[in-house]
């Protein structure tokens, strides 16, 4: 696998003319980093191909501005939800409930769509996004003839989950009558996300298989002050946002405790929705232990992934994209609570040998961790191949993927759908 992709996100381009295609993706982010660094991902690719184009992604992200976007593309950050970890919704800011959050948040979508007018829009994941607040907006684009385009990551969930869950919120009938096409951002020798839901012969033959999203090393590259540890081999520790993370953290650190004996040292990013009793607890048990370090939350966490020598993740789709993209030999902890994704993903990677996979006990409801069993992960993981030596073709060609797949409505210098309207406006 080549590294050798840079990502130019801080390049400066020309400015384009007032006519050029424009791209909406949708980000409901109700949990962790996961949709916002997915999308973000696209929407730099996008500009890249085509840097004439304005992209904005509308997100209800709390920390989006810590990441950084190429030219021509900006985002619209709505009221946050958060969701919990028993899959309840509550605003993650506002004093308000829950309905009348969405509202608002419906609202402001609605009216970035009717003034910002896009030519393809991306949906990630919600077919008719949170609570089916993209519902109005869908119906303008669709008026307007845009493109609709829903992106999915590779595993969405058990498929009697996702049925149950997509046939009462009517994603199923939007599958069939809103969206030109369905883009699933993974293999169909991997998974199948849409695995066992109804009427598929209404929507099989838009769904487009474009491979995972490679990830960058960030350039230009700023002086980064990490800890000394990464100066040589390590381990690289990361729970994604960190929100439900606690118990691989815990287990990894128990095991430096049992077993000083471990050979690589361990570089733990807590994320930023780590709880601080959580991080301050974890923090002083670090303290007393020379073979680990942590920090708490780096937006540009590719850079420390393509230093390390090996990774401890819980699997979600972003940090499975980026073990693949720097070749690192994976250690998945994957979490099964409220959706099994992470375990489903985890297994598949692990029976093509792309990663090894160690269930955590106390999720599953089998009695406590058991230090030395990660020891002895932790002793094996450096000797691990890279995910390389199981060939997968195509694995990473989904940023290009998706760029091709476009191409009609973007590499036109002008809004090709603008002019077809006013031409049929003056007809």
């Amino acid at each position: 696998m080549s590294l050798s992709l840079i990502d130019d996100s801080g390049t400066r381009r020309p400015p384009a003319g007032p006519h050029a295609p424009r791209v909406l993706i949708y980000s409901h982010d109700t949990f962790g980093l996961g949709h916002i660094r997915r999308c973000r991902a696209i929407a730099n690719s996008l500009v890249a191909s085509y840097p004439h184009i304005s992209v904005i992604i509308v997100s209800g992200s709390s920390v989006i501005s810590s990441f950084q976007f190429g030219d021509g593309v900006d985002y619209v950050r709505i009221p946050g939800i958060e969701k919990q970890s028993d899959g309840r919704y509550f605003p993650h800011h506002l004093n308000l409930d829950l309905g009348d959050t969405i509202r608002l948040r419906t609202e402001i979508i609605k009216q970035v769509v009717l003034s910002f007018d896009p030519d393809v829009v991306i949906v990630d994941k919600e077919p008719l996004g949170l609570r089916g607040e993209l519902a109005p907006s869908l119906e303008i684009l669709r008026r307007r003839g845009a493109r609709i385009v829903l992106g999915l990551r590779d595993v969405l969930d058990e498929p009697c989950k996702l049925n149950e869950e997509w046939r009462l919120s009517g994603a199923v009938d939007a599958l069939a009558h809103v969206y030109d096409d369905i883009f699933v951002y993974g293999l169909e020798s991997v998974y199948n996300p849409l695995l066992g839901l109804p009427n598929q012969h209404l929507f099989a033959d838009k769904v487009r298989y474009t491979g995972y999203l490679k990830r960058a090393v960030p350039s230009p590259m700023p002086p980064n002050r990490h800890p000394r540890i990464t100066k040589g081999p390590f381990i690289l520790v990361t729970p994604g946002g960190g929100g439900d993370g606690a118990g691989v953290i815990d287990w990894v650190i128990s095991a430096y405790e049992a077993d000083p004996t471990i050979e690589l040292p361990a570089l733990i990013v807590f994320g930023p929705f780590m709880s601080r009793e959580k991080r301050k607890e974890f923090t002083d048990r670090i303290g007393r232990l020379p073979k680990l370090e942590s920090i708490g939350f780096e937006p540009r966490l590719e850079l420390l992934m393509n230093r390390a020598h090996c990774v401890v993740a819980m699997g979600g789709y972003n940090t499975f994209c980026e073990i693949l993209s720097f070749d690192k030999p994976a250690l998945i902890v994957p979490r099964v609570k409220p959706r099994r994704e992470q375990a489903i993903r985890a297994e598949r990677a692990d029976s093509l040998r792309l990663i090894d996979v160690l269930h955590d006990p106390m999720q599953n409801g089998d009695g406590p961790r058991d230090p030395m069993q990660m020891a002895k992960a932790l002793h094996a993981l450096p000797k691990r191949l890279p995910p390389s030596q199981a060939y997968l073709p195509d694995l990473l060609e989904g940023l290009p993927a998706i760029s091709r797949a476009l191409a009609d409505e973007l590499s036109s210098p002008v809004r090709r759908r603008a002019l077809t309207q006013n031409a049929m406006a003056a007809g």
